[in-house]
């Protein structure tokens, strides 16, 4: 919602927004484009009556703002579709979609069209992404050539439209990286996420190209009836875009890239992780299909920094390093601290979760839970976030996965609040340790709370 709010801006709108809270790294870029952010929501955010209004899928009936909408019949609409009219028509649309990778992979394939623009004007894209991406400072660019890159959400539209987001984007071209049980409060089972999938496989026309990750059965059943032509991408031999030789070297991870089982091009980046490897190979291979040479691909994820809150390090203090990630699924959270291992191979690693996301606050994937959170050295538990909202059969219930992780040999521990963790985490931080913040929201501010204490404990140490 807020790289869409700017790139209305970009075309001359005057934009305001409300909001229950707003949190960085988004209320910082809205902050520096002067949209003004009303919290929280309230019927007189909208006197007087703006134009149009773009409800957010967060927000359902009972809202003072989509009630007033409604009694007094102001025009609304639905970010998906607003971005189709608005932007999407007449463009090439490429789209990435996924239940993981999305974001770092829209991010990646936006800058590699950016540097090849270097050379060529005509490839620089418009592009929108859920985060923001650091190369560009910003989660949303406009520029009048036709090249559009934009993140596929899964997610539902709005209260009135409940179909994934990704079907109003109409790709042109498509990379599908994962399909895995996800968003337990709007899908009933995996069948009804492959469903969606399928219904987005089943836009991408004749003439286009889906790029499709081979070590999924999921996404495999989803692209099997595609109408165009469809290249995977991953670790077997059969891969028209096969990846080899993966070893992180000199800070750097590096891999080798096979096309149709010949040597195509080496590949070195920062970003640590073989997902990392995975989502720029997709990258890779969408681009150079859009006519992008393998030499400005090879460049731009040499220079490829990464994205707000994905792996992303907070602080450096006395020895002890504070990560930042955006956890919302226990397969996010196993690549995550399975990357920081592969950076951090000799640190003990603090994994300190916030369940927040719909699927992490429900029990469904308990289980994959506890197998995640094992790739840590410590584990600290906040409760689960709003947990009364859950009905309590689907509740996640934190003690038991607390249970679990200590009878498995992983120590775990609960606590209220983040607070609570502060006060009990940062006086047992030793030099060399590494903590990763998991949550896909605010986590009561323990972003700021965690390193400030830090400092309080060994002033002067900060590193630069």
């Amino acid at each position: 919602m807020a790289s869409l709010a700017g790139l209305l801006q970009q075309q001359g709108h005057r934009i305001t927004g409300s909001d229950k809270a707003a949190y960085p790294p988004m209320s910082d870029l809205l902050r520096t484009l002067g949209i003004p952010v009303t919290e929280p929501f309230a019927e007189q955010n909208l006197e007087p009556a703006p134009d149009l209004i773009v409800i957010g899928n967060a927000l359902s009936r009972g809202n003072p703002e989509v009630e007033r909408a409604l009694d007094a019949h102001i025009p609304f609409t639905s970010m998906a579709a607003l971005l189709r009219e608005e932007f999407l028509r007449g463009r090439d649309s490429l789209v990435v979609a996924g239940t993981h990778g999305k974001t770092t992979t829209t991010s990646m394939l936006a800058w590699i069209f950016q540097v090849a623009a270097r050379q060529n004007p005509a490839l620089e894209p418009s592009f929108l992404i859920g985060g923001v991406a650091e190369n560009f400072g910003s989660s949303f660019q406009l520029r009048s050539t036709r090249t559009f890159i934009l993140e596929g959400d899964e997610y539902d539209t709005a209260f009135f439209d409940k179909g994934p987001k990704f079907l109003h984007y109409f790709p042109d071209a498509l990379i599908l990286t994962h399909v895995e049980f996800d968003h337990a409060d709007i899908y009933a089972d995996l069948d009804a996420v492959k469903t969606a999938f399928k219904r987005l496989v089943n836009l991408v026309p004749r003439s286009g190209v889906i790029v499709a990750y081979d070590g999924n059965a999921n996404v495999t059943e989803c692209v099997e009836r595609a109408f165009c032509a469809v290249e995977r991408y991953g670790f077997t031999e059969d891969s028209q875009w096969q990846l080899r030789n993966l070893r992180m070297q000199d800070g750097e991870t590096h891999w080798e890239v096979w096309h149709n089982g010949a040597m195509w091009t080496e590949f070195a980046m920062r970003l640590a992780g073989e997902h990392n490897a995975l989502n720029a190979t997709a990258a890779a291979a969408l681009a150079f299909h859009r006519g992008v040479p393998v030499d400005a691909i090879r460049t731009a994820l040499a220079e490829f920094q990464s994205v707000k809150r994905r792996l992303e390090v907070r602080a450096r203090i006395a020895g002890i390093t504070i990560i930042d990630d955006f956890a919302h699924h226990p397969t996010a959270i196993r690549e995550t601290l399975r990357a920081l291992r592969g950076v951090y191979p000799q640190a003990r690693l603090w994994a300190v979760l916030e369940p927040r996301s719909n699927t992490l606050r429900r029990k469904v994937l308990a289980a994959d839970l506890v197998e995640s959170l094992r790739n840590a050295d410590e584990v600290l538990l906040a409760g689960v976030y709003q947990q009364q909202r859950i009905p309590e059969d689907e509740r996640l219930h934190p003690e038991d996965v607390v249970h679990s992780l200590n009878a498995a040999g992983t120590h775990a521990a609960l606590y209220s609040d983040a607070q609570a963790i502060v006060d009990a985490l940062a006086p047992r931080l030793a030099a060399g340790d590494v903590v990763a913040l998991l949550s896909n929201g605010g986590f009561d501010g323990i972003y700021e709370k965690l390193p400030a204490r830090l400092r309080e404990l060994h002033p002067g140490e900060e590193a630069a």
